[in-house]
């Protein structure tokens, strides 16, 4: 029997499913685009929001998905926690403008399987959904370093800035603080009672060290420009 040709071998190889969540149209057309380019890649479904991604998600079956932290109607940590539970079996890969420092170790725990910042290239982002779909974690090479050196020293929270403290829902109502945002409307965004807000807002207090509400904004405003 002679070999299949190289051709038919391609076309008869599964294309890797991928769902892409971002509530920038454009990054996703971009993105969609370079995996269309790949080879191994198709794009199944996209998403500006949580809740379209988890309502799209068991018919367009993917096997990764792409992820941004900020989403249209909350957060993309909570996303991936939901993906995790519904779909042990499905990879994740984070893709966001936040800071890798802060976030990367985050994802990982949640059940992500790397990040990277949307300001690499397009290329180097289908690179590392590559990487992810062949069951590797991606991060930068910094980050991989920082992460291996505080695993060897076993002082994890030794070299924690105040902010790296915080919990992921703590820092997500942080961040919506220095966004300018009540607690009513981060309570709105993020489908929580007031209450549970200003729980957080409590905590959050007690770790940064701040006395008063008024400093707490002029910290996280200040917080929120220093990342940007």
């Amino acid at each position: 029997m002679t070999d299949m040709p190289s051709a038919e071998k391609k076309a008869s190889r599964r294309c890797a499913r991928v769902m892409l969540v971002d509530d920038h149209p454009v990054v996703r057309h971009g993105l969609a685009q370079a995996i269309g380019h790949a080879g191994d890649l198709e794009v199944c479904a996209q998403a500006a929001s949580a809740g379209d991604a988890m309502a799209a998600f068991d018919d367009a079956a993917p096997d990764v998905v792409v992820i941004d932290l900020s989403l249209e109607d909350g957060s993309g940590m909570d996303l991936i926690k939901q993906i995790k539970s519904a779909s042990p079996n499905t990879r994740m890969l984070v893709a966001s403008m936040h800071d890798e420092n802060l976030y990367a170790e985050r994802v990982l725990r949640a059940g992500a399987m790397g990040y990277i910042n949307k300001e690499e290239s397009m290329e180097k982002i289908v690179e590392a959904i590559q990487q992810v779909m062949r069951g590797r974690i991606y991060l930068s090479s910094n980050m991989a370093d920082q992460v291996l050196n505080r695993v060897t020293r076993g002082d994890d929270d030794a070299d924690q800035s105040p902010v790296e403290t915080l919990s992921d829902r703590e820092l997500e109502v942080f961040q919506q603080i220095g966004q300018g945002l009540t607690t009513r409307q981060i309570a709105e965004k993020l489908h929580l009672s007031p209450k549970t807000i200003e729980t957080h807002r409590e905590h959050i207090k007690t770790k940064l060290n701040i006395s008063n509400n008024n400093q707490l904004v002029r910290f996280a405003a200040q917080w929120m420009i220093e990342q940007s």
